[in-house]
């Protein structure tokens, strides 16, 4: 993790909403002082994550999942550390320290970056002195604007044309090497990768250049579309082209439409249809769908109406089925034969196609037509054919609605379940017990003061060193002075700040069930019981510095106590 400077990322969680912050991905109910909601982190059907706007820090108390909104942006984004911070100091407005952002990256990071950037401009050099790819991207109606969104150049014909304008010296070359955008041939020539293609430069969710795809200008010469490899910073699987351009357009992205071409999505940009994204040369897989209901709560899968295409559809499907949380909605549009996205909106515009997406077939349709297409439901062979076919496929989906009408479904086809026993009433998760029922276990002093200041860290303000029950042997004392340190050292500190502190150390794990713990009362109150517990602390320091000055004198008798020592234990007797 990129070390950054506490007090900005104190600074940062003081300026961050977290409840903004996943509730634009999460939909949150809330509960009192806090926030609820089924957990996005692992299927359930009773919610049992909750959101403190107050301590800032999120906890699930059916997978154990917690942290700030740091950490919710690195697990559910699936963001690096430095990405998590910098999407949130953008949201707040705030700079990150410069000197992290580039020891984050590092060298090697940060030059295949640059490598890719300039690639990227040199294809739109080369496009402007292209004749034929102009007249290419005129024929196929990309207007100059669209050209600029998504960065539209060309690699010219030869097999040195890249390599000879950016790969000047060894380390250069290397660096083409490493991010795909050079071939070797079996002798060991080195040569550019793209040749004679339209270049369609792929973005991150952060846009910037990871990847290239290239179409030829001519369908006779070779494949129609040449992919960059897999490399450090590009993983195909997990990249959608054209979202970048849709988050630039809408700052909540309606739904999402998938097609199959790079040029399907620049051509339903070009009409208007701004919200279209296509795979990378490969199948829908789960990191898509994760990354397209992350961003809109409804897709469309576009497809060609033959048997591949309906097989595509499938095989999104498998992988859309475990994510369909209640809420979420998937579409399949089929295609004419002959046609695709491209040819349909220069024919039909925008309104026409908006229109084939108005009549798309709902998921629980496509699921059960294509199970069922060679099943005769007027038997119980059949039936029970597609019970077993379809069993397996409900299991995955997430507890909710949606599974429970997917699955009355199949008992409408089937008779599968009519007999079925009521289900047995839920159990209380976690988050029900001990909270306004049974109290709460009696924990140590130790404990208490732990748990109040980690819930109010400000509480530290309320007392001056020295901290006498520093010196007391007891489990937790290192640690709780650490912690009225830390407090006394950060003002303003949270209490997700506090969890972000410890999060990489054992006493983390502790100190995060302490933090979603309930304490009744006022900020008042809880001053006070703290002082009380430390209070207390303090009394138990002085008993056991009494209990060692009586061991001293049972060992040397009073006469061998020092004058310090002997006002030292009056001082003790009267303070009892």
């Amino acid at each position: 993790m990129a070390r950054l400077p506490d007090a900005f990322i104190d600074d940062l969680l003081a300026r961050t909403d977290i409840v903004e912050v996943i509730g634009t991905r999460v939909p949150l109910k809330r509960q009192g002082r806090e926030y609820s909601a089924r957990c996005p982190f692992h299927d359930e059907r009773s919610p049992s994550f909750t959101v403190s706007p107050t301590k800032q820090f999120y906890h699930c108390f059916g997978c154990g999942a917690h942290g700030t909104a740091i950490s919710f942006l690195m697990n559910y984004d699936r963001l690096e550390f430095l990405d998590a911070v910098e999407e949130l100091a953008k949201r707040a407005g705030i700079e990150v320290p410069r000197d992290t952002r580039q020891a984050h990256q590092g060298n090697e990071s940060r030059e295949l970056y640059a490598a890719l950037e300039a690639a990227a401009k040199f294809f739109v050099q080369q496009l402007a002195g292209s004749t034929k790819a102009r007249d290419y991207l005129a024929r196929r109606g990309v207007d100059a604007e669209n050209q600029a969104r998504f960065g539209i150049g060309y690699a010219p014909d030869g097999f040195n044309g890249l390599k000879d304008a950016l790969g000047t010296d060894e380390r250069r070359l290397n660096l083409l090497d490493k991010t795909g955008m050079l071939s070797r041939s079996d002798s060991g020539r080195v040569y550019d990768k793209f040749r004679d293609r339209v270049m369609f430069p792929i973005h991150d969710r952060r846009g910037r250049v990871i990847a290239f795809g290239g179409r030829v200008l001519d369908k006779d010469d070779g494949p129609k579309y040449l992919n960059s490899p897999e490399t450090a910073l590009f993983h195909k699987g997990r990249e959608l082209y054209g979202l970048w351009q849709v988050r630039q357009a809408h700052s909540k992205i309606p739904k999402l439409v998938v097609v199959e071409g790079y040029m399907d999505v620049v051509a339903l940009f070009q009409f208007g249809v701004n919200t279209a994204v296509a795979t990378l040369g490969t199948a829908t897989t789960p990191d898509h769908a994760e990354l397209l209901f992350r961003n809109a709560a409804d897709v469309y899968f576009c497809f060609d109406g033959d048997r591949a295409g309906r097989g595509a559809a499938w095989k999104a499907l498998e992988s859309v089925l475990p994510r369909m949380r209640d809420g979420r909605q998937a579409f399949f549009l089929f295609l004419p034969d002959g046609e695709d996205p491209d040819t349909i909106v220069r024919k039909e515009g925008a309104a026409g196609f908006d229109a084939r997406l108005a009549q798309a077939t709902p998921l629980s349709e496509f699921f059960y037509a294509e199970l069922s297409k060679d099943v005769n439901l007027a038997g119980m062979e059949g039936k029970a054919r597609l019970a077993e076919r379809a069993k397996p496929l409900l299991a995955g989906i997430p507890d909710g609605a949606f599974r429970d009408l997917m699955q009355q479904r199949l008992t409408e086809l089937t008779g599968v379940g009519q007999r079925a026993a009521a289900a047995p009433a839920p159990q209380p998760t976690p988050s029900m017990r001990g909270r306004g029922g049974a109290p709460a276990p009696k924990i140590s002093l130790v404990r208490a003061a732990i748990a109040l200041l980690v819930q109010q860290p400000a509480l530290a303000e309320a007392i001056e060193p020295p901290y006498r029950f520093g010196i007391l042997r007891q489990p937790g004392i290192p640690l709780l002075m650490e912690l009225i340190e830390l407090a006394r050292a950060r003002p303003g500190i949270s209490t997700g700040g506090v969890l972000e502190h410890f999060a990489e150390r054992e006493e983390g794990a502790a100190l995060q069930k302490l933090a979603v713990q309930s304490f009744p009362g006022e900020v008042a109150t809880l001053r006070q019981e703290f002082l009380d517990a430390l209070a207390q602390l303090d009394k138990q320091t002085r008993q056991q510095r009494l209990e060692e000055l009586q061991a001293r004198i049972n060992e040397v008798g009073m006469s061998g106590l020092g004058d310090a020592e002997k006002a030292e234990l009056r001082d003790l007797h009267a303070a009892r």
